[in-house]
């Protein structure tokens, strides 16, 4: 089911989305980029990778600035806490299949990726302890993967084809656009392109990670720093028998405030494994964020075991927890769902046709804060680009 499905019925996964589709800030009349041209893409996330992939495809010269070690950025992934993938980050497909198909941009390659619905005649959940259905929230949309993520989706089909595109390390520090050439200074050297895509999470620009030359554009700017964006975290714990639902929700209000939900992350995997996931944001993650890994543990154990009866605590084998708050390049979650999208739509503009904004927040401001409205944008800024 989509988020927006989902707030209206219960409030625990919303987004609020306008009135009516917005247009996009690329136009026409943008200038098309030449085969001698180059850009740099900033990030080397879903919208990174994916800009990268779509201009490599049309012959352009690209590169990605990348501030860690390695790519995915709020995809990221562990195989090392069960016997299949964990996502840290990014989780569900929130729209139907053919989005892969979009992604890959090319009818010869067949996308072979499984993903599974949640089955509204046999799941069920709790919310605030009364038992609901899984038609009653309308989860008809959303999907798991089927022993892969969204990582392991761009690891196979995207990632190879931009591998050697990646300047790993490289934590920008300005961006300079005042002259032909846009210049881009790193703690590690500088790079000059004809064009540049920002795709770094906005709470980084909101943080001042990146000075502009000159500022950047008041509208813009304010955009940036009024726009909310969630806290996040992600807990993961393995149990000896499963004893709990499908999923578990918790009323946050107002809604606007934060999210909070218990699923089943085994669901659908080709495993014997019990693992519960935790997903919260905004004021959902407390008190989580602030209590150290024993008491963390011991609060989680306490809340499921207040609902099932000791059961918690006694089928416990470990855990494992992913704070987004602290996660150096990315600083929280993601845009409120409520947020206002004409401000979204703004923080989507580009600036002066040489910088481009693609990302989970960098929207035409119909959708915003998942994997596929990244690579979305992405795909908006390199159609203004290539013409």
């Amino acid at each position: 089911m989509t988020r927006k499905e989902f707030v209206q019925i219960c409030g625990i996964l919303g987004v609020g989305l306008p009135i009516q589709a917005a247009f996009g800030s690329c136009t026409k009349e943008d200038p098309i980029l030449r085969a001698s041209d180059n850009v740099i893409i900033i990030g080397a996330g879903a919208a990174g990778l994916s800009a990268a992939y779509l201009l490599n495809q049309k012959g352009i010269n690209v590169q990605i600035l990348e501030a860690t070690s390695h790519y995915g950025g709020r995809m990221i992934r562990t195989t090392d806490f069960a016997d299949f993938p964990i996502p840290l980050g990014a989780e569900w497909l929130h729209v139907e299949r053919d989005v892969f198909d979009e992604i890959v941009n090319d009818p010869s390659i067949k996308v072979d990726v499984n993903t599974t619905p949640y089955d509204p005649n046999v799941d069920f959940g709790l919310f605030e302890g009364r038992r609901v259905s899984v038609a009653d929230i309308g989860f008809t949309i959303d999907q798991k993967f089927v022993n892969a993520t969204w990582f392991d989706f761009f690891e196979q089909y995207v990632t190879p084809f931009v591998t050697d595109k990646i300047s790993y390390n490289q934590i920008v520090n300005s961006i300079d656009y005042s002259g032909e050439q846009v210049v881009i200074k790193t703690t590690n050297g500088e790079f000059s392109a004809n064009r540049v895509i920002v795709t770094v999470p906005v709470k980084m620009l909101q943080n001042g990670a990146i000075t502009f030359i000159p500022e950047l554009p008041s509208d813009k700017q304010n955009a940036i720093n009024k726009v909310r964006v969630w806290d996040g975290c992600k807990a993961f714990i393995e149990f000896s028998e499963r004893f709990y639902p499908t999923f578990i929700g918790f009323d946050i209000t107002p809604e606007t405030d934060g999210q909070k939900l218990y699923y089943d992350a085994a669901y659908g995997q080709n495993t014997t494994k019990n693992i519960l996931g935790l997903f919260a944001v905004g004021t959902g993650t407390l008190p989580y964020v602030n209590l150290s890994n024993t008491e963390l543990i011991d609060y989680m154990l306490t809340e499921l075991d207040d609902l099932f009866d000791g059961k918690a605590s006694a089928n416990y084998v470990k855990h494992l927890f992913q704070n987004w708050n602290e996660a150096p390049f990315a600083n929280g979650a993601y845009v409120v769902d409520h947020e206002d999208w004409r401000r979204v739509r703004t923080l989507g503009e580009s600036v002066g046709n040489q910088l481009f904004f693609a990302g989970d927040a960098y929207t035409t401001g119909e959708d915003w804060s998942s994997v596929h409205t990244a690579v979305r944008s992405a795909k908006r800024v390199v159609d203004a680009l290539i013409g």
